[in-house]
């Protein structure tokens, strides 16, 4: 088949998505063309439960060789946080020889073309969907997240991520016409008439430095942004959570292949133990974008390093939840407990701090005290986590050493609130699980500050008294502004304390969510609809996904003529 007509195929079959995704960042209204349920998975050559589940146990001790030039060994070691080996092994690259390659393919994806790029992406996205059942099992056994959490968040919910991005990258794109005949009058002499053609050309090679907790949720974004917008794109994961984003380059060599271009504008870079390959990566002239989530000091560093590239971080912040007041406090309980447990709090958008008035807080059933409302919501953490089974489905895994020495140590900054248990996994007896702990705090005491203005990731929330509604907004002012927020909750039924806590999310640039009470839950965002992160506070310097995260991946040149 020639590669002209694969291409006139895939925008057959791909445009209408595309149009769809475009009306839908147009009206932010709920719309996915990925199902979330895994019973949806195995008609139209999809991999269903048990077919997936088999795809990764074929995985398991094998050699993952993408045909990448510059190989020059084979590196793996990952360790499921469920205490499995994977036994994988990845290509280790010589970049001196890779990135030149990877820059040979980018002239013939430039001129492509903004429409043609995009159905290439849709198409990558759709065959991963398709395997969606065997990279769930993958994200699972590389983040610790459970499997329903790694079907949806690993799965559809990542997919669509890259959707939007694509979709923006093709919005920013097709802004500028493609050419223009410019005339202006010169009253009686002729006029001056030239022809005007503009193209959008590519930075140079996107790097994508992936996550242990969400390779592909918060990898998608970057990958599709920089390859929907002309750039080919290196992903470089994260050492404990390769196979997830290994699995998406192979894919997308293989589309990108058979529809004409270079499979070697999408490539892997896995690296031995303690190499440490990212910082080097990072300054090389040839990388001109970056994309990375993880620690701030190295979201900083990079930023003050990587002078040559546009540098998008996602870092760390303190969320917070102010609760004022209440009109369903059973409701408000209910979805703290599961906000607070959900993959043992091992998300960028966990609440970590709560901010109680010490007098207490208005209820629909009465007043609470400061003291109640912890004791109150630490027996809703432990009514959902009370069941093993239940406890297992939600928690998940913890991701690794360091999260768990945190979560043993918080024990120790003030009065235990809520203690952290240890629960088996009948399943997986590896597997270290452990329920959240809730920590009294002090707003008014330094040394409690220290604990509650620092990020705790993992499963670790602080009570914090205040001496009032508006000592409390201040304090969530101060946090958004010196240690960002990738989220901030408020419960209240009082007009002026919504109001002012809106105000000082508008201000700070801050993503704000009210009085949820029901299946929403402030740690969760949808795909084009909401915003995650703003770029805008300490915590991030973009927001997934939006204009301002594409528009800066490509330039545009214009070329005039005589006409």
């Amino acid at each position: 088949m020639a590669a002209e007509l694969t291409v006139h195929q895939l925008i057959a079959k791909h445009r209408p998505t595309l149009d769809q995704a475009l009306e839908a960042i147009r009206t932010r209204a709920y719309w996915s063309p990925h199902p979330e349920h895994p019973k949806a998975y195995g008609e139209h050559g999809s991999l269903d439960m048990a077919a997936g589940k088999a795809a990764f146990d074929a995985l398991l001790g094998t050699r993952l060789d993408l045909g990448q030039p510059g190989t020059d060994g084979f590196v793996g070691g990952e360790v499921s946080p469920y205490g499995i080996e994977l036994g994988v092994e990845y290509p280790h690259a010589d970049v001196d020889v890779l990135l030149p390659a990877m820059k040979a393919g980018q002239k013939a994806w430039r001129d492509a073309g903004a429409e043609i790029r995009a159905v290439v992406c849709l198409e990558i996205l759709k065959r991963i969907s398709d395997r969606t059942h065997e990279f769930a099992h993958a994200v699972m056994h590389t983040s610790g997240q459970a499997f329903m959490m790694a079907f949806q968040a690993g799965g559809p919910h990542a997919q669509d991520r890259g959707l939007e991005a694509v979709a923006y990258a093709y919005v920013e794109q097709v802004r500028t016409p493609d050419t223009a005949e410019w005339t202006k009058p010169q009253g009686k002499r002729d006029p001056l008439a030239l022809t005007k053609q503009f193209t959008p050309v590519p930075r140079g090679i996107g790097l994508v430095i992936g996550c242990n907790t969400f390779p592909t949720w918060n990898g998608y974004p970057g990958l599709f942004a920089s390859l929907a917008t002309g750039n080919a794109v290196l992903v470089k994961p994260h050492p404990r959570a390769v196979l997830p984003l290994a699995l998406t380059v192979q894919v997308a060599r293989d589309v990108l292949s058979e529809a004409g271009f270079d499979p070697n504008l999408v490539a892997l870079t896995a690296e031995r133990p303690g190499e440490g390959i990212a910082k080097t990566l990072a300054t090389r002239p040839e990388i001109r974008i970056i994309d990375y989530t993880g620690s701030t000091a190295f979201g900083d560093w990079l930023e003050a390093n990587a002078r040559q590239a546009q540098v998008y971080t996602e870092k760390a912040g303190v969320n917070s939840v102010l609760m004022e007041s209440a009109g369903d406090y059973k409701g408000m309980l209910a979805n703290l407990a599961f906000s607070l447990s959900l993959y043992s709090g091992q998300m960028c958008t966990t609440p970590q701090n709560l901010l109680i008035p010490r007098d207490g807080i208005r209820t629909d059933e009465g007043p609470k005290t400061f003291d109640e409302v912890v004791a109150d919501l630490a027996r809703s953490v432990d009514g959902l986590l009370g069941d093993d089974a239940r406890a297992n489905a939600l928690l998940g895994a913890i991701v690794n050493p360091d999260v768990k020495a945190r979560l043993e140590a918080a024990a120790g900054l003030g009065e235990v609130a809520l203690a952290s248990r240890e629960i088996a996994n009948p399943e997986f007896p590896g597997a270290v699980v452990r329920t959240p702990v809730v920590v009294k705090l002090d707003g008014a005491k330094p040394d409690d500050e220290a604990a509650y203005m620092s990020e705790c990731f993992g499963p670790v929330s602080f009570a914090v008294a205040v001496d009032s509604a508006s000592d409390a907004v201040e304090l969530l002012r101060r946090t958004i502004r010196e240690q960002g927020a990738m989220t901030v909750g408020a419960y209240t039924t009082d007009e002026e304390v919504e109001q002012a806590v809106q105000e000082v999310c508008l201000e700070e640039a801050a993503q704000l969510s009210l009085n949820l009470v029901g299946g929403v839950y402030v740690n969760q965002t949808a795909a084009f609809s909401d915003f995650h992160g703003s770029g805008g506070n300490p915590a991030a310097n973009a927001a997934l996904c939006d204009g301002a995260f594409v528009a800066n991946r490509f330039r545009v040149v214009e070329v005039r003529r005589e006409a």
